[in-house]
């Protein structure tokens, strides 16, 4: 099968297409022949070593995992022993968490893990990105305990996770202020924001408001600049590790002090609840996630390049299978 591989970390050019073994459905897991993937900012984290300790996951002097991508879609093609609750034939979307190997024209892939059928108005391309961004900006939500009616702010929100969290956020009736460029004020506000903040024209941590939560999505900012915008018990979440790693230091010691708190949220939760939780919000319109660009497998390379120039605005898709 075709496959974007890399066999060493470095810039976008250590991707090339190669022909691999096909992967086979082992016990548990289902095989998906792929029809469209993305490259999002984890991709190419894992693809550079960047953040450097991210080699004692991803191995030490090379990749383990060689074929990376870790959302997708595409259609069952076979089936592992014990697996009941997919079909050969079934229309799937799912993300991969730490396995990869979405950039491929197979996947096999747990049948238990973040994989639902697609909704049926959605094309393959439209479902591939409905997972990544949307399932970070979910655990941010769970984990703050975000409540309707609460004042919420989200730095980066024309990213993917980002553009995910204001729809997400909207569905639950929070008051969402958006932080985005002055090209994509009016996108924001369309996928629901209450109140946008034009970064070009003004610094959005000297804003007068404010807020339960904020969400650096982007991961731009730092608990101290925001910290001055946060109520007396708000919450800091951030999508990066920060400075120095400083993130997951605060939120162990911020709780040790009574106010305002730092918060670095894993996603823990139920992969098949979270699946059937994102697949119900696209079914009933309330969630819709932001595509910018679509490239095919062959000029995976040039996606990778976009994406590091910081400017996409939520998905870039990459199609395996060409539409008939």
């Amino acid at each position: 099968m075709k496959a974007a591989v890399h066999t060493r970390y470095g810039p976008p050019e250590v991707v090339r297409i190669s022909e691999v073994e096909q992967p086979t459905a082992k016990e548990g897991e289902v095989l998906v022949r792929v029809h469209a993937t993305t490259v999002n900012r984890t991709d190419c984290g894992w693809r550079a070593a960047k953040p450097a300790f991210a080699r004692v996951f991803t191995g030490l002097t090379k990749p383990r995992a060689t074929i990376l991508g870790c959302e997708f879609a595409g259609v069952v093609e076979a089936l592992g022993t014990g697996v009941t609750s997919f079909r050969v034939g079934d229309r799937v979307f799912g993300f991969t968490k730490s396995s990869l190997g979405a950039h491929a024209e197979f996947l096999s892939t747990p049948a238990d893990g973040l994989l639902a059928t697609m909704p049926a108005t959605l094309t393959f391309e439209e479902a591939a990105p409905s997972t990544e961004g949307s399932q970070y900006a979910h655990n941010f939500i769970r984990v703050a305990k975000i409540q309707s009616g609460q004042d919420v702010l989200v730095n980066g929100a024309t990213g993917a996770i980002g553009s995910a969290a204001v729809q997400l956020l909207k569905n639950l009736g929070a008051n969402v202020t958006a932080v985005s460029d002055t090209d994509n004020l009016e996108l924001v506000r369309r996928l629901g924001a209450d109140r946008v903040i034009d970064y070009t024209a003004e610094d959005f941590t000297a804003d007068g408001q404010k807020y339960d939560v904020i969400m650096d999505a982007i991961g731009k900012s730092s608990f101290r600049r925001c910290r001055p915008l946060l109520k007396p018990r708000g919450k800091y979440l951030s999508s990066d590790l920060g400075w120095l790693a400083q993130n997951p230091i605060l939120t162990l010691i911020t709780p040790l002090i009574r106010g305002r708190r730092v918060m670095f949220p894993l996603p823990t939760s139920n992969q098949q609840v979270q699946a059937r939780y994102l697949k119900r919000l696209i079914e009933s319109g309330e969630f819709k996630p932001v595509i910018d660009r679509t490239y095919p497998l062959e000029d995976i390379v040039e996606a990778y390049r976009y994406v590091e120039t910081g400017r996409k605005i939520g998905n870039v898709v990459i199609r395996i299978v060409s539409p008939i």
